[in-house]
């Protein structure tokens, strides 16, 4: 039996009559975009986060470009992040007309590393942007006191981080303002896109829903050109259900990988530290064989993913940055050649995982 590195089906199935009782609930109000499961699910996602407030947007790349406006990023202002991230980060940066600018990253955590970024800063800094990476915090104590100092926003892509936590707090709960996707692969996974803002500052918050919503806090009145970036009501319906859930299914991604971790121990392979309580939207181990590794796991049925194969500096989208061009950031070329992600998801079995760590045995056993 082939096994998938994600199995989005096998959770519908244990949820299928919730879900199904919540899309029949939307169908029959037949209030499709906002409203009241809109505004429904933002304060019960707040709660969870442990935020006084919370903007839904239509993709977590939409929540990023309001948090950065939120945060008054503008042109010719400069972002600090990660190369070793998805494109929608430094996306959301331009789209301010603001320069992201890159550093490196903790060769452990994958996550930024805090030693980079002063040295990063110029008077044109406005923002950093901490991205939460496979389920686990970035080490944000340094940061923010690195923030407080230079009079800088912290900005939390959490999109991969659902119920992550950092000495107890919840991510996106820790810096000025935090972003989430609701992309269907997620901890927290809609069926389509979707995404949220979290925030403990209200004037941020009135900028996030001025702007998500065309510029107008009445029908007919635009105070100023905004976007269209308002999260359906479809999707909202269906994230309330699953977020009753998330905290368990949390729970079983962290027992999956403690198994695999016990199994994968005499093993070649760099398996995850954590740091901070981790999630474990993906289970990443690091292998100088990669490649070959993940063509034999395919060989014998089990799907693996690499995330992310291309840093953004040596990605053709940004041939003309400032940064682009091999040898800038050393540990992530050399993360983004050797990271492999094995199957995680919480309807994962020990027999699953035991097969699994048992090819990857028989792999080195025979190279």
């Amino acid at each position: 039996m082939a096994i998938p590195l994600v199995d989005l089906k096998a959770q519908y199935v244990g949820i299928k009559d919730e879900i199904d009782a919540a899309i029949r609930r939307v169908l029959e109000s037949t209030q499709f975009v906002l409203g009241p499961e809109v505004e429904q699910f933002e304060q019960e996602f707040a709660r969870f986060c442990g935020t006084a407030h919370a903007v839904g947007t239509s993709s977590g790349t939409s929540a990023l470009h309001l948090a950065l406006l939120a945060c008054g990023v503008q042109p010719g202002h400069e972002v600090i992040t990660v190369s070793y991230t998805f494109i929608a980060v430094a996306e959301a940066i331009s789209h301010t007309g603001a320069q992201p600018v890159f550093v490196d990253i903790d060769p452990e955590t994958y996550t930024i590393d805090p030693a980079k970024i002063e040295p990063a800063i110029t008077p044109r800094t406005s923002a950093i942007i901490a991205v939460h990476l496979y389920g686990q915090c970035v080490d944000m104590d340094p940061i923010r006191e690195l923030a407080r100092h230079h009079n800088l926003a912290i900005i939390e892509d959490a999109a991969q981080a659902h119920g992550a936590e950092y000495k107890g707090q919840r991510a996106g709960s820790i810096g000025d303002i935090g972003c989430f996707s609701f992309y269907p692969g997620k901890n927290l996974g809609a069926y389509g896109d979707g995404g949220m803002i979290v925030t403990n500052d209200p004037e941020k918050v009135s900028i996030a829903r001025l702007l998500r919503n065309h510029g107008r806090r009445t029908k007919y009145e635009h105070l100023t050109e905004g976007y269209n970036y308002r999260l359906d009501a479809l999707q909202a319906a269906i994230l309330r259900v699953k977020l009753r859930h998330l905290t368990g299914w949390n729970e079983q991604r962290r027992s999956v990988a403690h198994r695999y971790n016990e199994l994968l121990a005499d093993l070649p392979v760099q398996t995850p530290l954590e740091r901070s309580k981790h999630v474990y939207h993906l289970y990443v181990i690091r292998s100088a064989q990669r490649d070959k590794l993940a063509q034999y796991l395919r060989e014998h049925g089990i799907s693996t993913g690499i995330h992310y194969p291309i840093p953004l500096h040596l990605q053709p989208a940004y041939r003309d940055h400032p940064q682009a061009g091999e040898g800038r950031f050393p540990v992530t070329e050399q993360c983004a050649r050797e990271v492999l992600s094995l199957p995680m998801y919480p309807e994962l079995t020990d027999e699953q995982v035991v097969t699994i760590c048992e090819a990857i045995k028989r792999f080195y056993a025979s190279s």
